[in-house]
């Protein structure tokens, strides 16, 4: 799937182009929108054809829009996704790594499958390995050289929530590969930056609201954030020039259980 949404060719080449992955829900679909509405051509990376489709529905007429179905943790669905980004926009200014999964919630370490650490694992740390590569070469090749990485850490990054193993680990690696992309991308002038968000009101975030359990093992509901905020944050990092970059940047529900002791 590769359809687009544009009313003028010319006017795509001179745009910037954001890659955004895990594009049909949430955080994902939130910043694709922000960037769509503020003019940039945006490649809608996720597994499931019809929710990309809703996403891109929501972009502003004569917008560039390309939906590509794709799962982060397959080399040859990245490569692919990849060379249709090049073969329709020409070069890519921004990937915003954000495709996700915190895996089955609520199970102690001892009870947890293998098949479940491998899942996130898959998804959250070698999908957002594959994807930057990718985005690097085609960043240190393309004219004029350069771009933007963005990776959608977590506060798990920092600071774990009860029997959240896989996903906790997963984000903490996360900040590894944030932190070697960056080092690495400086002679290349390919900028990388984590973005660590706590309780933004998405799908993922519902329960949050009712009840989650808190490290004392009691169950307690937690404020959440518009994630309208977070998609502004992101467009701000992206919009940075080059020369400068957001290390790493935090956005979290004022109070949540995180500061201090709660």
């Amino acid at each position: 799937m590769n359809s687009v949404k544009t009313t003028d060719e010319e006017t795509v080449g001179a745009q910037q182009v954001a890659v955004v992955t895990g594009a049909g829900s949430g955080i994902g679909r939130a910043v694709a929108v922000e960037l769509l509405t503020a003019g940039w051509a945006v490649a809608l990376a996720g597994r499931r054809p019809e929710t990309l489709e809703e996403t891109a529905a929501l972009a502003p007429a004569g917008a560039a829009v390309l939906p590509v179905r794709a799962d982060v943790a397959r080399p040859d669905d990245v490569a692919a996704l990849f060379a249709a980004v090049r073969d329709r926009f020409g070069r890519v200014d921004l990937l915003f790594n954000n495709a996700g999964t915190f895996g089955p919630g609520g199970v102690p370490v001892e009870d947890l499958p293998y098949e479940a650490w491998r899942h996130v694992v898959d998804t959250n740390l070698n999908g957002a390995f594959l994807c930057a590569q990718a985005a690097y070469r085609q960043m240190k090749e393309q004219d004029p050289r350069g771009g933007r990485i963005i990776n959608n850490g977590s506060i798990s990054a920092h600071t774990p929530r009860p029997h959240s193993v896989a996903y906790t680990a997963t984000k903490h690696a996360l900040t590894g590969l944030t932190k070697s992309l960056s080092l690495d991308g400086r002679p290349y002038g390919i900028a990388v930056g984590q973005i660590d968000i706590g309780n933004a009101a998405t799908d993922m975030t519902a329960g949050m609201q009712t009840g989650a359990l808190q490290a004392n093992g009691e169950t307690a509901p937690e404020p959440v954030m518009d994630v309208a905020d977070v998609a502004r944050t992101v467009r701000h990092m992206a919009e940075l020039p080059l020369e400068a970059n957001v290390q790493f940047a935090t956005v979290l529900a004022t109070a949540m259980p995180y500061v201090g002791r709660g």
